[in-house]
């Protein structure tokens, strides 16, 4: 007699195989590479300019490149991998990132090296939700959310990584050579996503793969056998529409979406601002360079923990509540460092006290987001946030620079961020009352 087993039930009461930490560790090196290769023209932007004698206005073009095609690598990804395979998807955004940062290291012009970084900006937006999808279709309900936190901090890994490779390379073999390096590690990761990465056996049951492929994919990464005689399902609340966008803003789904969009948005605004512009209005508030980025450092290292422990404490409380406070803590940090000023003993507790609210509100709702959509739209979903919050990390660039212009201070800059935290923390409680429910499975702790 055949037995019907749903997928995700199955994966939430059995232990956490060596597959799927396996699964963890991979997905853990494309967001370090991934890292890497976003972070890589901050550290050779000097050199490069030093080398092709050009101003660093003229330069801006290459800089701003990336974050346009992180947006149009988000938009396209997602659709696609509910359309495709997750896989596939994967795969082909990290070919993509990694082929065309080594090209990168071969342009002679500013010209060329924008669009090189655009279409590696592409693959590189394109990575991050696949990972973020992929992950929390085989993670257990019980450790989701710290397993999806775990893997993001390797995006500051990365980030910190390609800054030692730049310092070691840079003065024996150049600039292009840290493009090199940082474009060969994810092709060299592409044979063993080939061997190891597992298809969703959630997707795979929804498009209606036959039981044999679903429990062939599910059994070798739960590290179990099946009969052959089973049925697999996967758990999903009617839809109005199969079409990944259309169920984004169908009912029940489409004020949520906003409310996501909303919270991303405001994290990144005050993130990127934060961590953009903190050096430079800490030294036109009298503090030297070095002590100015020694302090915004600190912002990194709170966010790093912070994002563990925030992702620890939401797989044993009410994750939305658990993002809500660390937002508002992080208003209140930021809302402390305007009324303290940048000459304080407390500034560089403060600075990590706001990294570790902020950035780990913000990767809280990376793990967060994946529950709120089913299997057909849920990496659009997971996408479409982060290519609409990118939209905040291009604007508060913008957006700090004209505030300078303005003659805005310190103070005033900063009291301005703790509003928009706290704005965050508000969208991400309208995302959670939206939807009662996680999909198909009751919100209950």
């Amino acid at each position: 007699m055949s037995r019907t087993i749903d997928i995700k039930g199955l994966i939430d009461e059995r232990p956490i195989s060596a597959y799927q930490w396996l699964l963890v560790a991979l997905c853990f090196l494309v967001v370090t590479a991934d890292g890497m290769d976003v972070a890589i023209m901050g550290f050779i932007a000097p050199s490069i300019i030093a080398d092709w004698h050009i101003s660093r206005p003229a330069f801006g073009l290459v800089m701003s490149a990336a974050p346009i095609g992180l947006v149009i690598g988000a938009l396209a990804a997602g659709p696609a991998s509910d359309r495709i395979w997750r896989k596939g998807v994967l795969i082909t955004s990290v070919f993509l990132f990694g082929v065309f940062t080594i090209a990168t290291a071969f342009t002679t012009s500013p010209a060329s090296m924008a669009v090189l970084r655009v279409l590696t900006g592409i693959g590189l937006g394109a990575a991050m939700p696949n990972t973020t999808t992929l992950l929390s279709e085989y993670a257990p309900q019980r450790k989701r959310a710290l397993l999806i936190t775990i893997m993001f901090t390797g995006f500051n890994l990365g980030s910190a990584l390609i800054g030692f490779v730049a310092g070691s390379l840079i003065p024996t073999h150049g600039w292009r050579s840290v493009l090199i390096f940082g474009g060969g590690l994810p092709l060299l990761l592409i044979p063993l996503q080939i061997w190891l990465l597992p298809e969703s056996a959630r997707l795979l049951a929804v498009r209606g793969a036959s039981s044999e492929k679903v429990g062939t994919v599910l059994g070798r990464v739960l590290g179990m056998r099946f009969a052959g005689d089973e049925t697999f399902v996967s758990a999903e609340p009617p839809l109005p529409t199969k079409k990944p966008i259309g169920v984004l803003f169908s009912q029940g789904y489409g004020l949520m979406t906003a409310a996501l969009w909303i919270t991303y948005f405001m994290g990144l605004l005050v993130i990127y601002l934060l961590t953009g512009w903190l050096p430079t209005l800490m030294k036109d508030a009298g503090l030297s360079v070095s002590a100015a980025a020694n302090v915004t450092a600190m912002f990194q290292i709170g966010g790093t923990i912070g994002a563990i422990l925030v992702g620890f404490v939401m797989d044993r409380a009410r994750p939305a509540p658990v993002i809500n406070v660390a937002y508002l803590g992080g208003a209140v940090c930021v809302l402390g460092l305007a009324w303290i000023g940048a000459l304080s003993s407390s500034l560089a507790l403060l600075v990590f006290a706001a990294g570790f609210c902020m950035s780990g509100a913000q990767t809280g709702l990376n793990a967060f987001a994946p529950s709120r959509y089913p299997t057909v739209a849920r990496a659009t979903g997971v996408s479409w946030m982060l290519g609409m919050g990118r939209f905040g990390s291009i604007f508060g660039s913008a957006f700090g620079r004209a505030l300078l212009g303005l003659g805005w201070e310190f103070g005033a800059i900063l009291a301005m961020l703790a509003v928009l935290a706290a704005l965050a923390a508000v969208a991400v409680l309208v995302a959670q009352s939206s939807r009662g429910r996680e999909v198909g499975v009751p919100v209950v702790h």
